[in-house]
C-alpha cells in the first residue's frame, strides 16, 4: 500500500522531470507598465504611456457613487462606445499615484470595466479610454471621501 509520502515524493519527480524537460507551462506575468503605475502627474503618466494629452468626450463614461463611504473600497467603472479602443485606465487625481486600475480590451469584449479602487481623499476620478490610432478620450467624475482608504 502507497503512503501518502511515498504520493508526495513520487509527484514531486514527476514535476521535477517535466521542469527539466521544459514540459511545465511558464509562469504568465501581465504586461504592465511600472513607470505608468508610479506617475504622479497626468503628464507624466502620458508620457510613460507614450499618448499625448487627453481630450474630454461624451463617448466616455465613468460610474461611481457620490459620495463614498470608506475610501479604501470606492466602486468604480469606466465604459465607451467608441469603436477601436485598446486601453482602459482608471485614474484617481489626489492618490500618491494617479493611476488606479489599466485593462487591455480587443473587439472581441464590450469596453466596459468595473472594479474597486482605493482613495486616500476626495478627489477627481478619470475613466480613460485610448484608441488604436493613440486618440485619448476621458471623463470625469468627483467623488467625495468621508473616511480615506490610505490610512485615515
Amino acid at each position: 500500500m502507497q503512503t501518502r509520502r511515498d504520493m508526495l515524493t513520487r509527484s514531486a519527480s514527476v514535476a521535477a522531470a517535466l521542469a527539466g524537460l521544459g514540459l511545465l507551462p511558464q509562469t504568465a506575468l501581465a504586461n504592465w507598465s511600472q513607470a505608468a503605475f508610479e506617475a504622479k502627474t497626468l503628464p507624466e503618466l502620458m508620457k510613460a504611456l507614450g499618448t499625448s494629452g487627453p481630450a474630454e468626450s461624451k463617448d466616455v463614461t465613468i460610474t461611481g457613487p457620490d459620495i463614498a463611504e470608506n475610501g479604501a473600497v470606492v466602486p468604480v467603472g469606466a465604459a465607451t462606445t467608441l469603436p477601436n479602443v485598446k486601453r482602459l485606465l482608471l485614474l484617481v487625481e489626489k492618490n500618491p499615484n494617479m493611476l488606479a486600475a489599466m485593462f487591455d480590451v480587443t473587439d472581441a469584449v464590450e469596453p466596459s470595466i468595473s472594479t474597486r479602487v482605493k482613495m486616500g481623499q476626495s478627489s477627481n476620478v478619470f475613466a480613460v479610454a485610448i484608441t488604436g490610432d493613440n486618440k485619448v478620450l476621458y471623463a470625469a467624475k468627483e467623488i467625495k471621501v468621508t473616511l480615506g482608504g490610505c490610512g485615515g
